[in-house]
């Protein structure tokens, strides 16, 4: 064997590189990372050769003359001062090897100037020898790479074709895009600008930009704040009826660092479980903030992997937070409208005797008082009328009457419906458009929610019942879960093995067949028992649903309705299936040729 040499140091920056520097996106990943810590609002990247031919610009601080050299040797940068420093990353690179890397397997040029110096530098880098000249130049940094891969001919020839390539790199812009609205992002193959962001720093405008309108209207806002343990999450996600058939749409960040987290994942899709079709995944942009002594992003040079301190509260954090995004909660920093004082004088009958504060109402804002010490409202007699004919309560015709805000509950409008369909969708007149919801699911929706929330759910005695035959295996799994039956209502005795009959079952299913609703519970298992609670409940508002084809009175459409939009995740049924659909009046208009 031959003896022990110290390898050159091209060579070792050749075989990091080989962990950095994957692809020509690699290249794109870590020059773009740096500029966005350069502290840049403007960067633009152009394409060409193949996408071997890369150049970055930025507006960022530029890189010190003093320092160019030291910036192109291996673990060398600005973003560690101290051994301590690694266990508090708030910068996306760190690690000192991207430059290094790249100018070992490329011909690089780097022209920079700080705003402290008249002048930039100019550096030229190939084969790991660099070379520096003064020159004019802008504030900031360009670095101009040609011949990527030009001395690693193994590696070029694993390059894809130049589209697939591009498209890595375009996956790449479009993430760091999304985790910093406020920097303008330019991305240009072959001279064609293909992805441009305005920076506004407005995380929806920058979706609408990087995708489209379409994807921006079928969003929820996630905003959760844990203070004692520091964690806060931001972002959107997608409604359960508008679902992608990959995980691609998954744009998951830690301190906006974009990340692929199993952890984060698993809380995502255990929130849509019930909520999406199989093979259905969501749109997804999160931003979880978390303090960085819990986290450990030091694992994988291409820092993608983290490590938590409490894996489990960070599942927990995330979970919640997704489900109050779809369940139309979101956080907001406001004071209470009891207390929120008035800019301009209101006219009214009726003065208060002290300072108070005007109630956003939603018949009208004018007269309505709220005295904060008590929490009481004063109504004026100028809003006595309406206000008795909205709340179909019989006030006392006085100047000054007396109410505690949960007093006052204004009745919800009846939905406006036009009918029924096929005997299986309800018709609404919305002022988006034309609604159409299946009947069958939306009732599903309300019952299974309904179930869920429940403690003890109301069953029925059943005096006679017919005696089900099971399989072995079917009577040991029945007889090992009778208390998740229990919990929903099911009595279940056993005469042999594999003989049951039920003495009870859910008040809503009083009407059913036992027979057919062990059937469909056992078939739902499908030899799967995890989650057995869940498919209980799910067969159980299935079967307690309204069915499909049958005919319904315009009372009955509007319980439906109006129990339908109470519901949480008003957006698919417990099997993934979307309960509505409107058709937009300005799509419908366009169909009749009536938007001329």
């Amino acid at each position: 064997m031959a003896r022990i040499k110290q390898l050159s140091k091209h060579l070792i920056n050749q075989i990091a590189a080989g962990e950095v520097i994957e692809r020509p996106a690699s290249v794109v990943k870590e020059l773009t990372e740096n500029s966005i810590d350069a502290g840049a609002t403007k960067v633009s990247i152009e394409i060409n050769n193949d996408c071997r031919d890369i150049r970055v610009a930025d507006n960022g601080c530029g890189i010190h003359p003093d320092d160019i050299l030291l910036a192109f040797s291996k673990h060398a940068t600005s973003k560690l001062q101290e051994d301590e420093d690694l266990f508090d990353i708030k910068t996306l690179g760190f690690r000192g090897e991207a430059l290094a890397s790249i100018i070992s397997i490329s011909k690089l040029t780097c022209t920079t100037r700080t705003k402290d110096f008249e002048t930039g530098t100019k550096v030229k880098c190939e084969n790991s020898e660099v070379s520096q000249v003064e020159t004019g130049c802008a504030i900031g940094t360009i670095m101009d790479i040609k011949d990527l891969f030009y001395n690693v001919p193994v590696r070029l020839k694993f390059l894809k074709n130049s589209n697939t390539e591009f498209s890595y790199i375009q996956e790449i812009i479009q993430s760091l895009a999304l985790s910093h609205p406020e920097v303008a992002i330019e991305l240009k193959k072959f001279g064609k600008t293909v992805l441009k962001t305005t920076g506004q720093g407005n995380l929806t405008q920058t979706i609408k930009e990087v995708y489209s309108s379409d994807v921006t209207n079928n969003l929820k806002e996630v905003l959760k704040t844990d203070e004692l343990s520091g964690l806060k999450m931001t972002g959107f996600v997608s409604t359960p009826d508008y679902t992608r058939s990959s995980k691609k749409s998954y744009h998951l960040y830690i301190n906006s660092r974009s990340v692929k987290c199993p952890v984060f994942q698993k809380a995502i899709d255990t929130v849509y479980k019930n909520l999406t079709a199989n093979n259905k995944y969501p749109f997804v942009v999160l931003n979880l903030e978390i303090p960085t002594h819990d986290v450990d992003v030091n694992v994988h040079p291409t820092k993608k992997e983290v490590r938590y301190k409490n894996p489990n509260q960070i599942f927990n954090f995330i979970y919640s937070s997704v489900e109050a995004g779809l369940a139309n909660y979101v956080e907001k920093n406001y004071t209470p409208i009891y207390s929120q004082k008035v800019e301009e004088p209101v006219q009214n009958t009726f003065e208060p005797t002290k300072e108070e504060s005007v109630i956003q109402f939603p018949t009208a804002q004018k007269g309505f008082y709220v005295d904060e010490e008590s929490d009481t409202m004063f109504i004026s007699d100028a809003n006595m009328e309406k206000l008795e004919k909205e709340t179909q309560s019989f006030l006392h015709p006085q100047q000054k009457q007396i109410f505690t805000p949960q007093q006052v509950q204004p009745q919800e409008p009846e939905e406006k419906i036009i009918g029924q369909y096929n005997d299986t969708y309800i018709l609404i007149d919305t002022e988006e458009g034309l609604e159409i919801v299946d009947q069958h699911i939306a009732e599903e929706r309300y019952i299974y929610e309904k179930l869920k929330s429940e403690k003890n759910v109301i069953s029925q005695m059943l005096f006679v019942s017919d005696v089900i035959e099971i399989s072995t295996s079917e009577g040991e799994l029945i007889k090992e879960n009778l208390d998740k039956f229990e919990r929903f209502g099911y009595g279940i005795e056993f005469l042999k093995d594999t003989e049951i009959i039920f003495r009870k079952v859910p008040q809503l299913l009083a009407k059913a067949n036992p027979k057919d609703i062990l059937a469909d519970i056992l078939e739902n298992i499908e030899g799967d028992i995890d989650n057995l609670e869940e498919k209980i409940l799910i067969t159980t508002s299935c079967k307690a649903s309204v069915k499909a084809n049958t005919k319904l009175s315009i009372w009955q459409m509007q319980e439906i309705i109006k129990k339908w939009r109470t519901t949480k995740m008003p957006y698919t049924c417990p099997h993934g299936r979307p309960i509505s659909r409107v058709i937009p009046h300005k799509e419908l208009a366009g169909f009749f040729q009536r938007n001329k």
